[in-house]
């Protein structure tokens, strides 16, 4: 393909521009690759799709000339990590950068846009008059690309590596030994993290981590984070009668589960969203002064969020959002019972289902905090089984629920006056406007970092922070794709 022989040529060029001209000179370049590469499905969990997408980042990989191999598990059954380098003679320090390559599921028939792989290019958001871009064009900042990925984290992927092309293209290379990891399970939760951290510990060893991945700050700038929250994931059904009932003939009779389930997470948090769930905030590891100074500089943002997103109000009893993600949360994050919208029917369900999620901050424990949330649902005076209830358990107990733990791991986080927090802070400062903050709200199992290469960790975060990750319409702003590699590079390169 084109963009192939355009980036080998330009990789080996002896040019003397720095890697912010050498991006705004290959931006059309740039965009074919990223284009081809977001349409290579990547949803967690989906072995072949996963397997291509690895395949697909090798060959990116080679051309720029980094080595890479792919570490497989044990068995062979987990999505590799993909490994390349640039060993740099001479060099005192190994540092790692790290993206990952899955996505999150999809529901197709829910975007919008476009089909969420097959990339589609917008003069701006969509919701705000976005048209379709114009080939014959050069490619605009304001432009914007939506698909599954587009973001989170396939935008790490390729600023790492077009970051690689833009000091080549200089003449330059990274200041430390550089090695990069591609994970292909983040998404699902990384249940195979550990053990391949452990099967190529030798391999992996450095003087830390330094992870690409998250939002910008929302009023625009970078964001340098020094942990992330961890998480717990479970879900709560609420049991009825056996079967769907008329709901004119048994209503005021049959309990309804839908209505039981509400009430029930109703009684978890009070009116400012404060969890009530005993215990739940016992185990917290408070900010520390500079972490406190930190959230405290963090330039205001929640007026113009609440603007954008529609809100009239926001929970936290007026804390600021840069505060609050540095507690422990509870969050429904699906409900499920019968039917809606021209599917509904005039029944009382047999059932109620809530999905939900705990984020974790320094000192929960994944299944402590799990465990915390089943004991209020016995107190609520809930029967709690971990499976179906039987017809005999049905008859006896008058409220019956089943919990399930999705799993989960703990939060994270680096001190700020740590080598590689302070190096990765001044090469950012230097590049541009930067936001730095004790954690992101987002949950990475970087504790497996620390704990099996006893390695620290930052978290770099540069993407549009309205790009709906997780959701459908993903999208990224070009002007932060092309800074985001700008930023990559002032990393490699620095004190």
């Amino acid at each position: 393909m084109r963009w192939i022989v355009v980036l080998l040529l330009l990789a080996a060029a002896p040019a003397a521009a720095a890697p912010r001209d050498w991006v705004e000179a290959n931006r059309a370049a740039l965009l074919e690759e990223y284009l081809a590469f977001l349409a290579i499905p990547n949803v967690a969990g989906d072995r072949e799709d996963i397997r291509r997408t690895a395949a697909h980042i090798v060959g990116m990989m080679e051309r720029r000339g980094l080595s890479p191999r792919r570490l497989e598990s044990e068995d062979g059954s987990a999505p590799p990590l993909i490994y390349g380098e640039w060993a740099i003679p001479g060099a005192e320090r190994t540092y790692v950068l790290y993206a990952h390559y899955d996505g999150q599921p999809v529901t197709p028939e829910a975007w919008r846009v476009t089909p969420p792989f097959e990339p589609r290019l917008l003069t701006g958001p969509a919701d705000s008059g976005g048209r379709p871009a114009p080939s014959e064009e050069p490619p605009l900042d304001d432009w914007r690309i939506y698909a599954r990925s587009a973001s989170d984290d396939k935008a790490g992927v390729m600023a790492i590596l077009a970051a690689v092309d833009a000091l080549r293209a200089e003449g330059r290379q990274p200041s430390f030994n550089l090695k990069i990891v591609f994970e292909g399970e983040e998404e699902a939760g990384s249940p195979n993290l550990q053990g391949l951290l452990r099967r190529h510990r030798t391999l992996l060893q450095s003087d830390g981590w330094i992870i690409v991945d998250g939002p910008a700050y929302a009023s625009g700038p970078r964001q340098l984070t020094l942990g992330v929250r961890g998480i717990a994931t479970g879900e709560l059904t609420v049991y009825g009668p056996v079967r769907p009932l008329h709901s004119g003939h048994y209503g005021n009779w049959a309990p309804n589960p839908a209505m039981m389930l509400a009430e029930l997470l109703a009684s978890m948090k009070d009116d400012e969203g404060r969890v009530i769930i005993d215990g739940f905030y016992d185990d917290v590891v408070p900010l520390s002064a500079a972490e406190q100074a930190a959230v405290a500089a963090a330039p205001a943002q929640d007026e113009a969020l609440r603007a954008e997103l529609g809100l009239a109000r926001t929970e936290g009893g007026g804390e600021t959002l840069t505060l609050l993600i540095n507690r422990p949360s509870l969050g429904i994050t699906g409900l499920t019972s019968a039917d809606t919208g021209a599917a509904a029917r005039n029944v009382i369900p047999a059932e109620a289902t809530a999905s939900f999620d705990l984020r974790l901050v320094l000192g929960n424990d994944p299944r402590r905090q799990f465990d915390r949330v089943a004991a209020h649902v016995r107190a609520q005076g809930y029967e709690l089984l971990d499976r179906e209830p039987t017809m005999e358990e049905r008859r006896r107990f008058p409220r019956i629920a089943r919990l399930t733990y999705g799993g989960g791991y703990p939060a994270e986080r680096t001190r700020l006056d740590r080598p590689l927090a302070r190096s990765v802070r001044a090469a950012l400062e230097a590049d541009g406007p930067l936001v730095v903050l004790p954690s992101l709200g987002g949950s990475l199992p970087l504790y497996l970092l620390r704990q099996e290469l006893h390695a620290p960790t930052v978290v770099v975060s540069l993407w549009n922070h309205d790009n709906n990750q997780h959701a459908e319409d993903e999208n990224i702003r070009l002007g932060h794709l092309w800074d985001g590699i700008k930023a990559v590079a002032a990393v490699m390169t620095m004190e």
